[in-house]
């Protein structure tokens, strides 16, 4: 009994680790990670439409590589953070 209690106890703490300013802050990581890479495409597209000719727009194609690019960092980094979560816990109980 005193057992059990103090391992509900053990679990609550550590899940208090991960309190309010964690989550605000992986929210701020997420979206930089995505904001990054697309504002690069964007600014090598505008460089790249600056210096050649052609119908096609250098701007939009990197734009929608680097939010391609920026959302598959984010989902991949997400995932291996939830792994990383997922195992603490189970070694937790």
């Amino acid at each position: 009994m005193v057992e059990a209690k103090e391992k509900r106890k053990l679990k609550e703490k550590l899940k208090a680790k991960h309190g309010i300013w964690y989550g605000l802050g992986m929210f701020g990581l997420i979206g930089w990670s995505i904001a990054v890479p697309t504002l690069l495409g964007t600014i090598l597209g505008i460089w790249l439409d600056k210096h050649t000719t052609g119908k096609q727009s250098w701007t939009l194609s990197f734009l929608l590589i680097g939010l391609i690019m920026g959302c598959i960092t984010a989902w991949l980094w997400l995932s291996k953070e939830d792994k990383e979560i997922n195992k603490e816990e189970e070694k937790n109980e």
